[in-house]
Parts: C-alpha cells; sequence; structure tokens
C-alpha cells in the first residue's frame, strides 16, 4: 500500500475550517501486514491518490483481514458522508454511541457530523469496504451539494438527499444487488493506476447511490424536518466544545464553528441551556475546572486556569470564587479532606 498523503489545504465551510482525518491506525496495521487494503485518497486521507475526474471522492477502498486484529480506530467524524459495507466476517461497530456487531451484507450511513468507531476495541475478521463524499457539509441545516458527476436525475437525488438528511436511519440490511456493486468497486480499485479506471468507480458510485435510494425509498419511511434545522447544528457544537474548553472562543468564533451566524447562534443557544453563549462557555469551564482540581491535585491553580480556558489565574480565582464562594484552593483543600 502506498500511503502517499499530499497535504493541501483543508475544508473552509461557513467559516469553519476541517481538516481530514489520516487513519493512522488503519495505515499500521497495513504496514505490519495484518492487513491486506487498497485505498484510493485525496487530501490527508492514506492511499494512492485521486484525480480531478473524481472530485468529491475523498476516500475509497477496502480492507481485507484473515487472522485476528490489534488495533480499531477510534471515535472520529468524516469530511463527508461515508457508506461502509461488510462483504464477509463480523465487525464491531459504534455510531452516535450505539453498539451493534455487523455482519455480512450489512451497510452504514453515516453523515459527517455523526460521530463514529470501528472496533470494540479492535476490527474483527472481515472485508470491509468504504466510499465517502464531500457534499460541502459539515452541520445538519447546510446544503447538500454532490458531486457534478453524479448523474441520478434531479428527482431521484433530491429524493435520495432528502431522505438521508431528515432520517437518521444509520445501518441497512442489503441485497445481492448491493453486494455485487461494492465488489465490483474492490476490482475497479485494485486495477487503477494513476486515475486509469475513474470512469468505472464514477459509474459504480452512480450505481449504489440508485440502490441505496431503492433500500431507503419505502413505505412506511418517516421524515423528520427537524433534523434539518439550524438548532440541531448548534446543539452539536455545544456538544463538541467540552472538548475543545480551554480554546479562546469568541462568541463569533463559536457561532462559526457551529455553522450559522452570531444572532441565530446566540437564540438557538439560549434557548437549549437557558444561557447566553458567553456565560455557558464560563460555566462549562468552572465545571471542568472542580474536576481538575479533585482529580488532579498535582496541578497548581495556575495550570487549572489555563487548561480550562482562563486567561490568568487571578481572573480564573475571581470567578470561581463569585461562584462557588470559597476559592479554587480552597475549593480544593475542603473536598480533599472530605474524602480523606
Amino acid at each position: 500500500m502506498k500511503e502517499n498523503v499530499q497535504e493541501i489545504e483543508p475544508f473552509l465551510g461557513d467559516g469553519i475550517v476541517y481538516h481530514a482525518d489520516k487513519c493512522l491506525p488503519l495505515v499500521d496495521a497495513a504496514q505490519r501486514n495484518k492487513i491486506k487494503t487498497k485505498m484510493l485518497a485525496r487530501h490527508t486521507y492514506p492511499g494512492d491518490r485521486l484525480d480531478d475526474n473524481t472530485l468529491g471522492l475523498n476516500s475509497i477502498g477496502y480492507w481485507d483481514a484473515h487472522e485476528p486484529q490489534d488495533w480499531g480506530l477510534d471515535w472520529h467524524r468524516n469530511e463527508g458522508i461515508e457508506f461502509h459495507f461488510l462483504e464477509s466476517g463480523s465487525m464491531p461497530y459504534a455510531q452516535e454511541n450505539k453498539e451493534v456487531l455487523l455482519k455480512p451484507n450489512y451497510l452504514t450511513i453515516t453523515r459527517p457530523w455523526e460521530v463514529h468507531k470501528v472496533g470494540n476495541p479492535y476490527v474483527g475478521m472481515g472485508k470491509f469496504y468504504w466510499v465517502i463524499l464531500d457534499l460541502g457539509v459539515r452541520r445538519p441545516h447546510q446544503e447538500w451539494i454532490w458531486p457534478d458527476w453524479v448523474t441520478l436525475t434531479p428527482n431521484d437525488l433530491n429524493r435520495l438527499t432528502t431522505i438521508l438528511r431528515q432520517n437518521d436511519q444509520s445501518i441497512l440490511k442489503t441485497n445481492k444487488e448491493v453486494r455485487d456493486c461494492f465488489i465490483a468497486l474492490g476490482k475497479a480499485i485494485d486495477a487503477d493506476e494513476f486515475g486509469s479506471n475513474a470512469s468505472k468507480i464514477r459509474l459504480l458510485i452512480n450505481y449504489l447511490l440508485i440502490l441505496i435510494l431503492d433500500l431507503v425509498d419505502t413505505d412506511d419511511i418517516v421524515l423528520n424536518e427537524s433534523l434539518t434545522e439550524s438548532s440541531r447544528s448548534v446543539n452539536f457544537f455545544l456538544k463538541e466544545l467540552e472538548n475543545s474548553l480551554s480554546e479562546n472562543w469568541t462568541i463569533e468564533e463559536m457561532s462559526q464553528s457551529a455553522g450559522v451566524g452570531v444572532t441565530r447562534f446566540t437564540y438557538h443557544c439560549k434557548q437549549i441551556t437557558n444561557l447566553t453563549p458567553m456565560r455557558y462557555l464560563m460555566m462549562r469551564r468552572l465545571e471542568l475546572s472542580k474536576k481538575m482540581l479533585l482529580e488532579e491535585p498535582e496541578l497548581t491553580i495556575t495550570e487549572v486556569a489555563y487548561r480550562t480556558g482562563f486567561t490568568t489565574s487571578q481572573y480564573f480565582s475571581s470567578v470561581f470564587k463569585k461562584h462557588e464562594k470559597c476559592t479554587p484552593n480552597q475549593y480544593r483543600l475542603k473536598h480533599l479532606d472530605l474524602v480523606l
């Protein structure tokens, strides 16, 4: 396998910068001959380089594992919509905290904002395919833009887009046609040299989208327009904020990351949390600081302040005392004494 990763400009949408995943555990497993794999990719995804004839296709490939594995892909998101397909074996898979064991002929649908992982903690033995298409979106409310080589009729493409946006079903049991399509994609990937099979890959992906539309466009499908509302994008951001409280956030930067304007972001934040954005940020930082004071007693007050996003230890102590009626050090000593 040629890793051949090219560092290029990350995706920029609605003022948000997104960086592609490098799939390092997968690369390492291939280099150690734990799996057989072939990947075609662009951006920082590993694999032989895709050419301009398949712009919008970020990564496509498979791995084939014939022995127990010692690696997995931890929680992550992709820079596009991803379709996984398991041809044989079994595969531990989780999406939005729902864990399943995939069996042969199961297909998963992962939107760009949906966190998922493969392995628990290790992947299973089996042949596993994926296709990642960049639709120019990173948040639920943004309009999808399919690659211009997707040739479904406007009605079919609109129907597929509507169903995938307004329905959060993530796992489908497929049929022989889908299986045969992925097997054909695998053969096209294997034979590709410098984009020589771009036409065949485009054709097969179009056929795959038609097959997926056939699977999801059923009489009992229930669509939910609220899944595409901007409030959902803000809610996703607020959950993600827990992992980046130390960053020097401004309200403009928070709204950009959520993919909405400042006014709309402020409105949705108040509706969801009953707090303004900056006050919500401060309260989350205080909660994290209290946890850190007790669970990491070796840290100084200054270190706790910086790690929780406060610009100075003096400001941290002032805010902390205002809300907790004691200094950070008094809080630590009091609660540690109770534990002892």
